[in-house]
């Protein structure tokens, strides 16, 4: 079935681009969206276990015709008045899915059963796994990839990408611990039980350091599973003098010890971190 809707998406996909009489395949799209929505389609995933992530382009081509195919709708809830084009998601307590007020998910987004949602934003395209918890203020961007039993804190921000199309989005995999305010972008991969302390930001281009070794082990667009990071700085020759830029510190790993939250915030405090 995905294979003939992925062909279908890239004709559509191919005649908007060429600029052709042939407009584009609404219901194709449509039915895109709507797999999306009920996580029949990802659009980033591993190709088999332990592999690495691919990206199913023609997904992230379906999310942008839809926003071409739908119009500008009012919508009411109580006294807040919306103006947008893409739908909301419902269908939570058939979904098994807890979500509190004020709580937003955009149609096309797939949340797994178990996930908890508290105050927080989760855009088209994205995919929350069982047992996550979206914390207040946090946010998941387009087609970010979220997995099960993560815990994103109070107001961390996970980037989203629709363009260039081959860009592969951010993926946190299962169990993965976000500390509060962290900021993860630009296709950083963030391996299973790592641990990210509060104020940690990664781009694809941030330094992470690992500096327990006799030689410092440099990683950038990635976290190894089950490292514990904190926020850091590199040292920086510029002809006004030297400055501290931002990196990440890989400071350990999780262990059975560290599992325990208190054990692990006191680690993290010892460097100056802490989860939230």
């Amino acid at each position: 079935m995905n294979a003939d809707l992925a062909a279908r998406i890239e004709a559509t996909w191919a005649a908007v681009q060429a600029d052709t009489a042939a407009g584009i395949d609404v219901e194709t799209v449509e039915e895109a969206i709507a797999a999306l929505d009920l996580g029949e389609v990802r659009v980033a995933e591993p190709a088999e276990p332990g592999a690495p992530w691919r990206v199913n382009q023609w997904a992230k081509q379906a999310v942008l015709l839809y926003f071409r195919v739908r119009g500008l709708e009012t919508t009411e809830s109580g006294p807040f008045e919306y103006h947008d084009r893409l739908p909301l998601k419902h269908g939570y307590a058939e979904a098994g899915v807890r979500v509190v007020p004020p709580a937003t998910v955009r149609y096309g987004a797939h949340v797994e059963p178990g996930a908890v949602l508290m105050p927080s934003y989760v855009n088209i395209g994205a995919w929350v796994g069982a047992g996550t918890m979206v914390d207040t203020w946090a946010t998941v961007g387009s087609c970010a990839q979220i997995g099960a039993d993560v815990h994103l804190a109070g107001g961390v921000g996970i980037g989203g990408v629709l363009e260039p199309l081959q860009a592969a989005p951010v993926v946190i995999e299962d169990g993965a611990f976000i500390g509060s305010r962290c900021i993860v972008v630009e296709g950083v991969h963030v391996g299973a039980r790592a641990v990210l302390g509060a104020g940690v930001v990664l781009t694809g281009n941030t330094p992470l350091i690992d500096p327990r070794g006799s030689e410092p082990v440099e990683y950038r667009g990635r976290v190894p599973a089950g490292a514990i990071v904190v926020p850091g700085s590199r040292a920086r020759e510029f002809p006004a003098g030297t400055y501290g830029m931002p990196c990440g510190l890989i400071i350990g790993e999780r262990t059975s010890a560290t599992d325990d939250k208190v054990a692990l915030n006191d680690l993290l405090r010892d460097f100056g971190s802490s989860l939230s």
